[in-house]
């Protein structure tokens, strides 16, 4: 009699990256171990390392695929204000990839996919600064860049760790990351106008 093992779909690596992100959601990133990551998945200690070669190994396809999905879920929205939702939306609902791909001494440096993913994410941030008008951006389109991504690397970061728990009191974090985006980045007034 043969043991039905949790990956019996087939797709090993699936299911470790799976096992993974619930660790990482329970416990952090800083927690996990290949040895208990196997006992999560129901497979030899050896399996992981066959996939991954290592922890460093399977955190950079973790964040390989968190900024795979960040780019995907940024290259929906249609303005840099709605970029900001897609990236609060994003951590709420990956905050296991959120852990991982903002901290880079977890990963290689040198993996392709991960360059790829990340070069992607960039990419669509960037292309919400481009598209403001001149006098939304102002001088330094980088500068604009890191006050946008401030703003809503902030605020997801807030979310997930607790702080915003009693302003946010059930209501939907993206929406109010909208109205504090949008209260910030009001047009000027001129003196006189209302």
């Amino acid at each position: 009699m043969t043991t039905e093992r949790a990956y019996h779909h087939g797709d090993l690596r699936r299911a470790l990256l799976t096992a993974a992100l619930d660790a990482i959601a329970q416990e952090g990133p800083d927690a996990l171990s290949l040895r208990d990551l196997a006992r999560r998945a129901g497979v030899s200690h050896a399996a992981p390392a066959h996939h991954f070669k290592d922890r460093t190994g399977l955190l950079t396809a973790v964040a390989a695929e968190g900024y795979a999905l960040f780019a995907d879920a940024l290259a929906e929205a249609p303005d840099l204000q709605e970029r900001g939702v897609a990236y609060v939306r994003f951590a709420a609902r990956h905050p296991a990839h959120f852990q991982v791909m903002f901290r880079p001494e977890l990963h290689r440096a040198d993996d392709t996919a991960l360059l790829t993913a990340k070069a992607r994410a960039t990419d669509e941030l960037r292309a919400g600064v481009d598209d403001l008008t001149d006098a939304a951006r102002g001088e330094d389109a980088r500068l604009a860049g890191i006050a946008a991504w401030s703003l809503a690397h902030g605020f997801a970061t807030l979310l997930l760790t607790g702080n915003l728990d009693g302003p946010v009191d059930g209501k939907d974090p993206a929406e109010l990351f909208r109205s504090v985006a949008g209260f910030l980045f009001r047009p000027p007034t001129t003196p006189g106008s209302s």
